[in-house]
């Protein structure tokens, strides 16, 4: 009970981790940069550990590819981040692009490998969808007209980033057959730098970037993996089944710091999605 407990605790703490460094991206000058900075620590310092691990264990030239698929994939990812934070409220695409994977996975699994939904993970499923039809921006009453582009743009985006997230998801459990965690970690932050460096190298604003916000650089270099590492150490001591969906708390947290510390608008409609997605993953990954 007590593990079980101190699992939880580290889950709810991986969510809020994740949702400060998107925060801490929100309001950065330059997203590219910044992102760019907060992953580069990570990439450099488990660049001798991917480099070991290669040359004591060759891989197939089919492994290579696969790995390569992935880094690739995590470039189109870091593009999309950066452009759907540039153009939406944190309020608005952090949840899409959080929930986006849950909602397609279990789709992709019932439509085309056969697997079956209880009636909780297709309450679960409606939920979602219900919630994002709302962040969409579809119903927004007599000013409808005015905001509909301006919030219907960047739910597109995130939707972009949730497929594309979707995409990585598959490639890296077929990545996990051929390579370490810690590996295939390094591998998806080197194609996250591959996609941003033309963008960094063109605005030439890292040193602008740092200036304005290097304690928030420093502090997201910690938070970015380490929200996942807090993750890794609670299934650990837990089923992973039960306590991962748990970490979609952070949807919550990301939408509440959006609304109370950048002051975004259409605070309770959002507050509400929020909590509706939440609830449809909860629904989908324990009960579904």
């Amino acid at each position: 009970m007590i593990h079980l407990l101190i699992s939880l605790l580290l889950v709810v703490a991986s969510g809020l981790a994740h949702a400060v460094w998107s925060l801490f991206t929100k309001c950065s000058r330059n997203k590219s940069v910044f992102l760019w900075s907060i992953v580069m620590g990570s990439t450099i310092a488990l660049l001798p550990y991917l480099i070991h691990e290669l040359w004591r264990h060759p891989l197939s030239v089919s492994a290579y590819l696969l790995m390569l698929l992935s880094a690739a994939f995590q470039a189109v990812y870091a593009l999309l981040l950066t452009q759907t934070y540039k153009m939406g409220d944190l309020s608005q695409v952090y949840p899409i692009m959080r929930g986006t994977s849950t909602l397609l996975i279990p789709i992709g699994g019932v439509l085309f490998l056969h697997e079956s939904l209880s009636l909780c993970g297709w309450i679960g499923l409606l939920c979602m969808v219900c919630g994002f039809v709302f962040l969409s921006g579809v119903w927004n009453g007599r000013q409808r007209q005015l905001t509909a582009s301006a919030t219907r743009k960047p739910f597109l985006m995130a939707l972009c980033v949730g497929v594309t997230t979707t995409c990585y998801v598959f490639v890296d459990k077929l990545n996990l057959q051929h390579i370490s965690a810690i590996s295939l970690l390094e591998i998806t932050n080197i194609g996250f730098i591959a996609g941003l460096t033309p963008l960094v190298i063109k605005s030439w604003e890292i040193r602008a970037e740092w200036k304005q916000n290097r304690w928030i650089i420093l502090l997201g270099t910690i938070l970015n993996p380490g929200s996942y590492l807090l993750f890794l150490f609670a299934i650990q001591h837990a089923p992973v089944a039960h306590i991962s969906p748990v970490r979609e708390i952070g949807t919550l947290f990301a939408t509440l710091l959006g609304i109370v510390i950048l002051k975004e608008a259409q605070g309770l409609r959002r507050i509400t999605c929020s909590i509706i997605i939440t609830a449809g993953i909860m629904l989908i990954g324990i009960f579904g």
